[in-house]
C-alpha cells in the first residue's frame, strides 16, 4: 500500500466528519453566514502565510535540484494562486490590508502553523509532505464534495471558492504533494512511519479544529 493511501486511511472518520460540519454543509448549500466566513477568510490568509514558509523549508532542505525547483514553484503557487481567492473576497467583502494587518491569528491557528513548523524543522523531507499534506488533501477532496451539492442558481457566493479547490492546477499540486509524500516515505521504517502518521493525525484534527473555530469565530 502506497504510504498516502495508509495516511488516508488512518484518518478516514475524522476526514469524513469534514464533510458534515456545519462550515463546510453552509459553503456548500450557501446559506453559510458572511460574518462567519470573513472570519475564516482572514484566519486563513493568515495561516496560508505561514503554511507558505513550509515549502520554502523544502527548497532548504531537498538534495536534489527538481525538488528545490518544485517547492519555489509551490512557494510562488500558494502566494501568489491560492490566495487569489482569497483576495477575490477580500475585495468583494470591502476588507482592506489594514483590517488584515491588524486582526491576530487564533490560539488554533497558531497552534497548528506552530505544530507544522516544528515537525518539519526537526524533520527531513518526510515530515515536510506529510505536514503539508492534510491541508492541500482535504481541501480537494472537501471540494469535490462540495461540488456536489452547491446551488449555483440559487446562492452563487461561494461557487468561486468551491471551483478554486476542485480546479485542475489545485489537483496537479495535490497531486504532487501526494507522489511526493510517497516517494519520500515508502522505504521508510515502519517505526518513522508510525512517527509520520501521528503527524498526519494531528494535522487532520487541526483541520477540523480550524472549521470549529471559523464557525464559532473563537480567537
Amino acid at each position: 500500500m502506497q504510504f498516502s493511501k495508509r495516511l488516508l486511511k488512518e484518518t478516514k472518520e475524522i476526514w469524513d466528519s469534514y464533510y458534515v460540519h456545519p462550515f463546510i454543509l453552509g459553503i456548500g448549500d450557501g446559506t453559510l453566514s458572511k460574518d462567519k466566513f470573513i472570519f475564516y477568510l482572514i484566519q486563513d490568509y493568515l495561516y496560508l502565510l505561514d503554511y507558505s514558509k513550509l515549502f520554502a523549508l523544502g527548497v532548504t532542505k531537498a538534495t536534489d535540484e527538481k525538488t528545490m525547483q518544485n517547492f519555489a514553484k509551490l512557494l510562488d503557487g500558494t502566494l501568489n494562486s491560492e490566495m487569489q481567492i482569497h483576495r477575490y473576497y477580500l475585495k468583494k467583502l470591502n476588507i482592506t490590508e489594514t483590517d488584515i494587518k491588524k486582526t491576530k491569528p487564533s490560539l488554533s491557528n497558531l497552534s497548528y502553523t506552530h505544530y507544522m513548523m516544528a515537525v518539519s524543522q526537526n524533520g527531513q523531507m518526510a515530515e515536510i509532505t506529510v505536514a503539508l499534506l492534510a491541508c492541500s488533501w482535504s481541501y480537494y477532496l472537501i471540494g469535490k464534495e462540495l461540488e456536489k451539492t452547491n446551488k449555483r442558481d440559487e446562492n452563487p457566493f461561494y461557487t468561486p471558492w468551491i471551483d478554486t479547490y476542485v480546479s485542475e492546477e489545485y489537483q496537479k499540486f495535490n497531486n504532487w504533494l501526494i507522489e511526493e509524500t510517497d516517494k519520500f516515505c515508502n522505504d521508510l521504517s515502519e517505526e518513522h512511519k508510525l512517527r509520520l502518521i501521528d503527524i498526519f493525525i494531528n494535522t487532520s484534527r487541526y483541520e477540523y479544529d480550524f472549521w470549529t473555530m471559523s464557525y464559532k469565530k473563537e480567537l
